[in-house]
This record gives C-alpha cells, structure tokens and sequence, in this order.
C-alpha cells in the first residue's frame, strides 16, 4: 500500500457532496492511469506554434526552416526571434518545406524539434496540486483542429491536464499543435489505454466528472462547479459513449436559444471551462 492523493467527503454550497483534497493510504489501478510515451513531433508548422515554442521553450529547438519567399513582417519576427536564442535559420523553397511539413499547410515556417520523450500520468499531475484539479477528458475526438482548440481552452483557464483516449482518437501531431497555437506545450496532454477505467479510478481518487451534454439533467447556469471536477466531452458526431456517459457523475447542458441544438466540442469546452474559471474566482473573493 502506498500513500496517494485522495479526496474526503465535504458539503459543496449547494448541499452536494464533494471530496475535498487529503491524504489517504489507498491502491489505485496504475495501469489504465499511466500516461503512455508521447513522442513531440519532429516538426512543428506555422507561425502561432513555431513563435510559442519559441518563446517558451526555445533549447529544444534545432532549426527553423523559412520560405525564401517570404519578407513579411511575421516572418522577419520569427526569424529575428531564432537568432536572437542563436538557433539556425535557413531559408529554404516551398518544396522543402513541404517536404518537412508532410503535406500539412505550413504558413512559410517550419520548426525542426529535438526528439523527445514526454511521460507524464494522472497521479503525477493530481499528487501536485495544491487546489482541487481541473481536469478536460476527450472521449473520442478525431478532428485535429478540434483538439488543438480543446487545448488552447485548456491552457487558457487553467486546466491541470487534457486526457485522451490511445485508440479512436487523434493525438498530438503537428496539425493539432499548430492548432493549438502553444499549448500543446503547456498543458499536459495524457494518453490512456483504457477510457473507462481511467474515469472509474479518477472518481476513486475523489475526482467528479461531469458530462456537458445536450440532454443534460443541470443547467451550466446553475451547476456548482467548485471542488476537484474533470469535464467530459465526446468527439464530433457521436457525441458521448454509452458507458463514458453511464460513468459520469452528473449531466450538464449548456443553455442555447438559437436554432441550432448542438455546439461543436471545441466551443463546448471553451464555454464550460471558463465557466468552471469564472466560478472558481468568484467564490475565492
């Protein structure tokens, strides 16, 4: 038996029940909770993404790779940028750029990353904490662009780690991290084996998860969103899984008054993370 971080039941404001974060002796199924090897991609395009690595973790950067082409002011800075850390520029045609970028659209700028092997699990994130954790699981999203959006929501209000799933899901590739305009460099993005074990030992280590869907039982409105919580979101189409759902402690709905009945999950997340956020820091006023 080893110590772990858990949660002890204590009143939220609205009477519910949540588990506020303690100490305890207690076992936990570390193998759906260990994150698998993710491996940064060699290359990162476009401008936003390439411009944030830069600015923030520029050592592991080799080279950029600029079209020749372009004089622009976004490319000077970019290039101004490298030299200034003393990483090499080259200036290179279209076809070596798109020869790096693997056919994705590049913007004219190419990073060359130095391999690496990022390993971060659940229990790593939530033994670190000091407030209640503010977890996004994915469940299911396969639109690059909609996970890089998930995570630059993510990285804007505050959430300790996004959580996908290893099969029927995209991962982080260099289309989502140009998506994601640097966050895919700030937020720890976790990749588990077993979805639905993961959200079972989750709730074993005190953690709510709450489902935003359209069919949902509480309004965002109205949901005490105080205490340690992970979001959960199912992918385009679909939506949640029969069991993702079955396993989340509580349904919530995002009040629309338009036409339209369903919100893509991207500006789902946006919309329940900062709400999440703006709860939180009203109620520690």
């Amino acid at each position: 038996m080893t110590a772990v971080a858990t949660f002890s039941v204590r009143k939220s404001r609205s009477g519910e029940l949540y588990r506020s974060r303690t100490k305890a002796a207690s076992r936990v199924h570390n193998s759906a909770f260990d994150g698998l090897p993710v491996t940064t991609s060699r290359y990162l395009i476009g401008f936003h993404a390439v411009a944030a690595r830069l600015r923030q973790r520029a050592d592991g950067v080799q080279a950029i790779y600029v079209a020749s082409a372009r004089q622009d002011r976004r490319a000077r800075e970019v290039v101004e940028l490298a030299q200034s850390l003393g990483i090499e520029v080259h200036g290179v045609d279209d076809a070596h750029l798109a020869k790096l970028a693997d056919g994705e659209v590049h913007q004219g700028v190419v990073a060359q990353i130095r391999g690496e092997v990022l390993r971060q699990s659940i229990p790593e994130v939530l033994d670190t904490l000091t407030t209640p954790p503010l977890l996004l699981l994915l469940d299911g999203v396969t639109d690059p662009h909609n996970l890089g959006a998930c995570l630059r929501s993510a990285d804007a209000f505050g959430v300790d780690a996004v959580v996908i799933p290893k099969d029927r899901a995209v991962g982080v590739n260099a289309t989502v991290a140009k998506a994601a305009s640097g966050a895919a460099e700030t937020v720890p993005v976790i990749t588990v084996t077993n979805f639905a074990r993961t959200m079972r030992d989750l709730k074993e280590r005190g953690v709510w998860l709450i489902a935003a869907d359209a069919e949902g039982t509480e309004s965002l409105f109205d949901a005490d969103l105080s205490g340690p919580i992970a979001w959960v979101l199912g992918g385009e189409g679909a939506g949640l899984r029969r069991l993702t759902r079955e396993l989340c402690d509580r349904t919530v709905s995002i009040p629309l008054t338009g036409s339209v009945s369903s919100l893509n999950v991207s500006v789902a997340a946006g919309i329940c993370l900062y709400a999440t956020r703006r709860q939180r820091s009203l109620g520690s006023r």
